[in-house]
């Protein structure tokens, strides 16, 4: 039998704290060798993108491939999302396919735990620290709630063009978190906290990386093409770098690639990935006054653990409908 989940199933199974640990975990398997962790596939039919990404953790028994697809005329012509996203879990030891899920919040949740994750091991701490968000979607409130388990906030700058997003934000957020939202007059206000994220549609860098102050964390979410970037090479050559995965970094992340084929930087200031922070094979931030950066790709080994964690839930708890595929 297959256990079928669908979003409503997945919103009320999955929490932050819970998905920011399994993530965790996942970083440092991959780190530690039990991952497997192939290139995503994509393949171009005539309207779209279909994005193939699957995923193996030994040690979580966690064995998935998530199908992702991006069709731009999907909301005019069929009245349905432009990105849509299934996952499919599997029994590691037969291979049978054992649930079949809806991938579009648990993406949008793994994606916000790994800069949790990235925040616990980088941020500097302290009792009131502040954020600066860009962007007022769907990722930067999971960007929000994510920091806000691995620090304690006590106010937020929010920075966005769209003035309806950020009234939405804000009333959404201050009743999900225990802390001051603010919507920020000026970017300045966003560069003047202690935690920073970007989380936009932006392909060009979203302020001047010589205005952010010593001992500032950035996590770096929203763009991951070649040629897109948010960061711009002033802030990538003061801070320390550290990816999720290299390789995504260095063939997909615009925000390193471009400042390395401008000669800037070379491929050796990448510091480490996520994992080997975890993992204490490289340390993380050393001192107060250093700047450090994770830029997130998004992986498929944070999406198969999350999905095993919601599967063990959905069994636990008799959530979803069990189908003879």
């Amino acid at each position: 039998m297959t256990l079928l989940l669908n979003r409503n199933d997945v919103v009320s199974l999955l929490e932050m704290q819970a998905c920011m640990n399994v993530v965790e975990k996942a970083f440092a398997e991959l780190s530690n060798g039990t991952a497997v962790l192939p290139l995503r596939n994509s393949i171009l039919p005539p309207e779209g993108l279909a994005l193939y990404m699957p995923a193996y953790l030994k040690e979580m028994k966690a064995l998935a491939c998530k199908v992702v697809t991006v069709y731009k005329n999907n909301p005019a012509k069929y009245n349905i999302p432009t990105t849509i996203g299934k996952l499919l879990l599997q029994n590691p030891e037969t291979g049978e396919v054992i649930c079949i899920m809806d991938a579009g919040y648990l993406t949008a949740v793994r994606t916000g735990a790994a800069s949790g994750v990235a925040t616990k091991y980088l941020a500097k701490k302290g009792d009131n620290l502040t954020a600066g968000i860009f962007g007022a979607g769907v990722q930067a409130k999971m960007q929000l709630w994510a920091i806000a388990h691995a620090r304690k906030i006590t106010k937020a700058y929010i920075y966005d063009l769209n003035f309806a997003a950020l009234d939405k934000f804000v009333n959404e957020m201050s009743t999900k978190l225990d802390m001051e939202m603010i919507i920020a007059s000026s970017v300045d206000d966003v560069l003047n906290t202690d935690i920073i994220c970007t989380a936009t549609s932006s392909s060009v860098p979203l302020f001047d990386g010589n205005k952010v102050k010593p001992g500032t964390h950035i996590n770096g979410i929203g763009s991951h093409t070649p040629n897109a970037r948010e960061l711009d090479e002033a802030i990538i050559k003061r801070s320390k770098f550290i990816g999720d995965s290299k390789t995504a970094c260095l063939s997909e992340a615009g925000d390193i690639m471009i400042p390395i084929k401008d000669g800037v930087i070379n491929e050796s200031h990448f510091y480490a990935e996520l994992g080997e922070i975890i993992t204490c094979k490289k340390p993380g931030r050393v001192n107060d006054e250093e700047i450090t950066l994770f830029k997130s790709n998004g992986l498929a080994i944070q999406d198969a653990a999350a999905a095993k964690l919601v599967y063990d839930m959905a069994i636990e708890k008799g959530i979803g409908c069990e189908v003879e595929v």
